[in-house]
């Protein structure tokens, strides 16, 4: 019998999910007893090497209400050729190109090793991709000349095929016309003024009414004009629009002393997603946000252009004193929501020195799916090698984004779905299966996400609906089926459908059952979501709150202890590292804004809402290593005891990688010991830590800050901020150990939130 450990990791392998309880309690009662609700972090496109995809479609079930596809849950009788359906026990007969099978000879979706198959629809037009670049002309020279290089760059690494437009923006927006020769011609939208989507469509000529006949020219259909225009194959104009951005030129408005760039963000971006809603409505397109600096002017600006009125921050925030935020964030809002009607999603690449407007444009790309990345300049290898692995490939050579996905979920009937947190907009399908308790965004069981890569990962939530005196009988099995509907980059249209089961428990006689099928890591990610999700719309303190309470009370049920005797406490294996991330989930800077600025925030809490596990788990629990010559490197506690004069640590918490040398390392290096013949050992123990880091540097997705630093050194405050801090200036004295370096601090150690946590866990007041 494989352990609960190997069972989890083996579904996470197969179908890319990873449920917070593997054995579900069978009531409503009790499973809001269990305190982490029933959830199930899913990652639909998971990469399988092992997985071609089938060249036929679905078989469906014939119930209209239903739809559930054929899979290997379902009842067949193979000699009356028909199925009964898992979800709503309905018997379809097969379709006759099923007319062959029998025990001996299943098709792919019956048997057990396919729970998660892909199709390849047959039918529907192929469509290209699109990409549309909008390009800020407000930046520093060198800035411009090295953004240019990476998307002439880019033009490279796209099929031939590809549509591409662009559109650059200052105080003026132009959308530049790509089919003519040798002259550029671009149609100029004054910053200011707020365009409707139609009155775009007719001042670009999109729609028929806007090509009047008396001008001499013959009406052509909209789509040929517009697509020939502003979005043409790259293989024609390569040369063109390489030249033309080549020649592109700072803004040319004089900028006053004291004043900002005038940039007229708001309306570039409401340009681009009427464009492509008025050429390419519900197919996929990406939107390629390039900014330097906060909108200026017109709608959706967030800072005047006086710089003696600093962009807003946390304070502003808190005490009602940011006059643009409201009005900019509805603004784009109400962007995101129709570039996601459409299928469309919108990258932000925000490259400066201080803040650019990212907490009220986020919704942009997390409504959407797109990316968000952050930088100081587009001249670091940081903006320059992220916006590479945007064009990365699969190991069939297509792009590993995939555009325009539907994710349906289907329960069976002693389950309904809560909601979903993730990069994703609802699509209101309502349906039996829906919750009336709404967990993120909740009340359908269909979502879009415009933007999958196979790193993006869903948090969806569930309700157990059985009524407690109407057990699910033993030995039953709940069932999810998840069905997402997507353009994958080859332009094939394609359908994965993932169908897993777990057993129903009786929480009264089976509890041991289902406490041993908690998935720690799971859980603390899955309630971080949560957590993260309120902390948009909630004060910080209140979310901590509510952290707190859900800890002590998953202690209370599932800890052993003597009431009152907080040393009598004990949490079984399956249990012993969540406390530990939730400790370190309350000092990140998901939760925690002191010290980073509102866009930092966004950023933060926008790639933590799309990751999967593994990453997630870094970010809520930085990962350090020690490097010595007592042994090979090994991963150490993230502790301040950790910190030792002769070692070098290496962190990675997600989005930076810290190499940290000890006190007497660093005077080593200073002395230049490595450069001695008779020193060959320590050379190769200061190159060991460099050369782990380049290997995570080259994979990740955006690339993380690179911080190399020493003992007393001004950078190490990124790995001091993060360990447990169990020596401070407080105790150090106390415990009469010299080991590890005291930190400056008065957050508590998990030693004293530890015993906090006991205390009130076995109180019988609480």
């Amino acid at each position: 019998m494989a352990t609960y450990q190997e069972f989890i990791q083996q579904n996470e392998e197969r179908d890319g999910v990873r449920f917070s309880w593997n054995v579900w309690p069978s009531s409503r009662l009790e499973a809001t007893r269990m305190v982490v609700p029933l959830s199930c972090l899913y990652t639909p496109l998971k990469e399988r090497p092992d997985l071609p995809p089938v060249q036929y479609e679905p078989v469906l079930c014939s119930r209209t209400t239903c739809k559930a596809v054929l899979n290997p849950l379902c009842q067949v009788d193979f000699r009356a050729k028909l199925w009964t359906c898992n979800f709503c026990f309905q018997r379809n007969p097969f379709p006759p190109a099923y007319a062959g099978i029998s025990e001996v000879n299943q098709p792919a979706e019956l048997m057990p090793q396919f729970s998660t198959i892909e199709y390849i629809m047959q039918r529907g037009p192929q469509t290209p991709l699109i990409f549309l670049y909008v390009v800020d002309t407000c930046l520093e020279e060198e800035d411009l000349q090295a953004l240019k290089e990476s998307l002439q760059m880019s033009l490279s690494l796209l099929p031939p095929d590809a549509l591409v437009g662009l559109i650059t923006f200052g105080r003026m927006v132009q959308v530049h016309e790509l089919s003519c020769e040798g002259i550029s011609k671009s149609f100029v939208f004054r910053g200011t003024k707020d365009l409707s989507a139609k009155q775009i469509e007719e001042m670009l000529g999109l729609s028929k009414a806007s090509t009047p006949a008396q001008q001499g020219r013959p009406l052509q259909p909209p789509d040929q004009t517009c697509t020939s225009r502003f979005l043409q194959p790259v293989h024609k104009i390569d040369m063109n629009l390489t030249d033309l951005l080549g020649e592109l030129q700072r803004d040319p408005w004089p900028v006053p002393q004291g004043k900002r760039p005038l940039r007229s963000t708001g309306i570039a971006l409401s340009i681009a997603v009427g464009l492509l809603e008025g050429t390419f409505p519900n197919t996929g397109a990406r939107i390629m946000l390039f900014t330097g600096g906060p909108p200026t002017q017109g709608p959706g600006m967030v800072v005047g252009d006086e710089l003696k009125t600093p962009i807003r921050s946390w304070h502003d925030i808190e005490k009602d004193n940011a006059r643009h935020l409201k009005k900019a964030t509805k603004y784009y809002e109400a962007l995101a929501n129709r570039a996601a009607a459409n299928g469309h999603c919108v990258d932000i690449y925000a490259c400066a020195l201080d803040q650019t407007g990212l907490l009220e444009m986020k919704c942009c790309a997390n409504l959407t799916g797109g990316y968000i990345v952050m930088g100081d300049s587009f001249n670091t290898s940081l903006f320059k090698q992220t916006f590479q692995r945007v064009f990365s490939k699969d190991y069939n050579g297509h792009f590993q984004m995939a555009f325009g996905g539907v994710i349906e979920v289907k329960v069976s009937r002693e389950l309904k779905v809560s909601g979903t947190i993730g990069p994703c907009i609802s699509l209101n399908a309502k349906g039996q299966s829906v919750s009336e308790n709404e967990v993120g965004i909740g009340g359908t069981t269909h979502w879009k996400v415009c933007g999958l890569n196979p790193f993006t990962t869903l948090g969806i939530y569930f309700e157990v609906v059985n009524q407690h005196n109407a057990p699910v009988p033993q030995g039953g099995r709940g069932a999810i089926q998840f069905i997402t509907q997507y353009q994958h980059s080859s332009t094939q249209r394609r359908i994965r459908v993932t169908t897993i089961a777990r057993s129903w428990a009786d929480a009264q006689s089976q509890l041991q059952h289902i406490e041993a099928s908690f998935d720690q890591e799971a859980s603390a990610v899955l309630m971080a979501r949560l957590g993260v999700y309120r902390a948009e719309s909630e004060e910080g303190p209140d979310v901590l709150r509510w952290l707190d309470r859900q800890l002590i009370r998953l202690c209370q049920k599932f800890g052993q202890f003597h009431k009152d005797d907080p040393s009598s406490f004990r949490l079984s294996e399956a249990f012993s590292l969540y406390p530990q991330f939730m400790f370190h989930l309350r000092r990140s800077p998901f939760l925690q804004v002191f010290n980073n600025s509102p866009d930092e925030s966004s950023y933060y809490r926008h790639h933590f809402m799309r990751q999967d596990l593994t990453q997630s788990l870094i970010m809520i629990q930085p990962v350090l290593y020690s490097y010595s010559f007592y042994g090979p490197p090994e991963p150490v506690l993230l502790d301040s005891s950790s910190i030792l004069p002769d070692r070098i640590l290496l962190m990675d918490t997600f989005f930076q990688l810290v190499i940290y040398h000890g006190e007497t390392i660093a005077q080593w290096r200073k002395a230049g010991y490595q450069d001695m013949a008779e020193y060959e050992n320590f050379k190769q123990l200061l190159q060991a830590p460099l050369d782990d880091a380049q290997e995570i540097l080259q994979s990740r997705f955006p690339m993380p800050r690179y911080i190399d630093t020493e003992h007393g050194g001004s950078q190490a405050r990124f790995l001091l901020s993060k360990v447990n801090p169990s020596q401070t200036h407080n105790n150090l004295y106390s415990w009469g150990q010299e080991t590890g370096a005291p930190i400056l601090t008065d957050d508590v150690s998990l030693q004293v939130f530890m015993d906090h946590l006991k205390k009130l866990a076995v109180s019988s007041a609480s």
